[in-house]
């Protein structure tokens, strides 16, 4: 090979190296902005108490990414899996996406309005919803302890794995899923006194199967002032999805009337 072709590679070679090198840079920059995002101190000093106590032994990947959170997949002291949900103290689409589910409800009232107490006082709320939604036997992820911004609950799914949601499952029985999940509405509304407020195909994952509903921070009691209209839209999210994969659904206000022994008013 001649010289100018050698010293043409060993350019080529540098340039390929440089640009590797910068993407790393660029990758690893990312990454530790993702991770300033969601471990601040205080949420790292929440999960070294949750240590310190067992009720986190180790923290895996991510299983699940939204806006206004991260859900970790974990093992406690016993080697039982456990999710960490940490929601995000410092995202800008809290305030404007969840104002609506805030205004109105007795449990926000009084609250300091900055972002930090709303998001903590949000995941408060969670535990709370969970709790009773556990309580009323609605199928939930069992709550496990409650800490700022850190939620503890129990894992739906096996070896870190999530349970699939409603939507990426092929059901063997439509129908039974359909009314199964219907009376877990009935539930939540008569027994915990609840509105889950954002239920679609989406929030419900499919585990030994059965329905599974999660995602309960945005859920309202039944005397918010909302509180019906978000129930119609619930039942009206589960009838377009089961209508679509061609179950003989009941009509929403049908539904309503038997949920909440009054008519439904739009």
């Amino acid at each position: 090979m001649s010289l100018k072709n050698k010293l043409r590679k060993k350019l080529e070679r540098e340039e390929k190296n440089y640009e590797i090198e910068q993407l790393m840079k660029e990758k690893r920059s990312e990454e530790y902005e993702v991770l300033e995002e969601v471990f601040d101190r205080s949420t790292l000093m929440t999960i070294y108490d949750f240590m310190n106590s067992g009720l986190i032994k180790e923290i895996y990947g991510v299983v699940n990414s939204g806006k206004e959170s991260r859900v970790y997949w974990g093992i406690n002291s016993n080697d039982e899996e456990i999710a960490i949900k940490i929601f995000l103290t410092v995202s800008a689409e809290f305030r404007r996406g969840r104002l609506p589910y805030i205004l109105g409800d007795p449990r926000f009232k009084g609250a300091k309005k900055d972002l930090r107490s709303l998001v903590f006082l949000w995941a408060q709320k969670e535990f709370k919803n969970l709790s009773s939604a556990y309580d009323a036997k609605v199928r939930v992820p069992r709550p496990i302890a409650i800490k700022n911004n850190v939620l503890i609950m129990e894992f739906i799914g096996k070896g870190g794995v999530s349970a699939p949601l409603l939507k990426d499952v092929e059901l063997k029985r439509p129908e039974w899923m359909y009314r199964s999940i219907i009376l877990h509405v009935k539930r939540l509304y008569r027994d915990a006194g609840l509105v889950h407020g954002d239920l679609s195909e989406y929030n419900v994952m499919v585990w030994k199967g059965r329905p599974v509903l999660f995602d309960f921070s945005q859920a309202v009691p039944v005397e918010h002032p909302n509180a019906n209209q978000f129930l119609l839209r619930d039942l009206e999210n589960i009838n377009r999805y089961f209508l679509k994969i061609g179950v003989n659904v009941i009509k929403v206000e049908d539904i309503y009337k038997v949920i909440t022994g009054e008519p439904a008013i739009r």
